[in-house]
């Protein structure tokens, strides 16, 4: 799919085709509201790492972006999020056999996430004080933990490699599971956030949409999303090979879909540490919408 060009009505959205934002997508995606949206948006389905390229380039205009993205010139859309209070599955860190965090040397990383690269630096240098090396890979665990004492796993791949987990260790030998979310949650006693809805603010206003009809678009489709959870369950069965309760269980339970407070501060909270372990550059300030 490529952008329509029609810069006086039309605002470009970059969004992601996989599993966790599929509620937010649901009045872009489907019947009743998804003509209406039309008349409004054109979308571009891209990777997570490349959403922020495309509005940074001017070759988007609002982007699902992961929050290591965010910068000075973008602004968070208030409303919708991908976080997690607690279990997120879609993000493993999977460590061999006698491996600790204070041990593991190399890390096999698939590159699908900025966002969830950064959190996994930090979860090596702040809270155990070592420096691995990141040895980017394609998303294949057996692979992955055949060159290197540890793997990250982002997105479908880690819900498939859960499923998976006998085989993979049938052939690396037992691991130890580390579910990213959960290790941020214990240490801060805040929510994992992933991504969020940012813009540039010179795309918006008359003859274009509103900030106030960008929000109430997203946060309605948001809300329309997820009282389709069983549809969606239904169109995704086909497209992941997990079984469709854990779908379910993902979409209802481990995706936390509200840009909260709590959120906010894990926000700043990530892009401080991210900053003082020199793993991303500093944003003093959220700008926000």
């Amino acid at each position: 799919m490529t952008f329509l060009t029609n810069p006086t009505s039309m605002l470009r959205v970059a969004a992601i085709n996989f599993l966790n934002p599929a509620p937010l997508m649901w009045d872009f995606e489907h019947p009743p509201l998804a003509a209406d949206l039309a008349s409004r948006y054109t979308l571009h389905y891209t990777q997570p790492s490349l959403c922020a390229a495309e509005l940074l380039a001017a070759r988007a205009d609002l982007g699902l972006i992961p929050i290591a993205a965010l910068t000075p010139e973008l602004a968070i859309v208030p409303g919708c999020t991908i976080a997690s209070l607690d279990e997120v599955r879609s993000i493993q860190l999977i460590l061999k056999k006698n491996h600790t965090l204070a041990s593991v040397k190399t890390v096999s990383a698939d590159t699908a996430s900025r966002s969830s690269l950064a959190y996994t630096d930090i979860l090596f240098r702040r809270f155990a004080n070592n420096r691995p090396t990141f040895l980017p890979a394609a998303a294949d665990p057996i692979a992955m933990l055949q060159q290197a004492d540890a793997a990250i796993l982002i997105g479908d791949p880690a819900l498939l490699a859960i499923e998976a987990r006998e085989q993979i260790e049938s052939a690396v030998g037992p691991c130890t599971w580390l579910d990213l979310a959960h290790e941020w949650r214990t240490r801060t006693n805040l929510p994992w956030v992933a991504a969020v809805w940012a813009v540039r603010p010179e795309a918006l206003g008359s003859p274009r949409i509103t900030a106030a009809q960008l929000v109430e678009d997203l946060e309605a489709s948001r809300n329309h999303g997820l009282l389709h959870i069983e549809q969606l369950v239904e169109e995704w069965t086909p497209r992941i090979a997990i079984p469709p309760s854990t779908i379910r269980h993902y979409l209802a339970s481990n995706i936390h879909y509200v840009l909260n407070t709590d959120c906010v501060r894990a926000i700043e909270l990530f892009r401080q540490y991210a900053a003082e372990a020199d793993v991303l550059p500093p944003l003093p300030q959220l700008r926000f919408l």
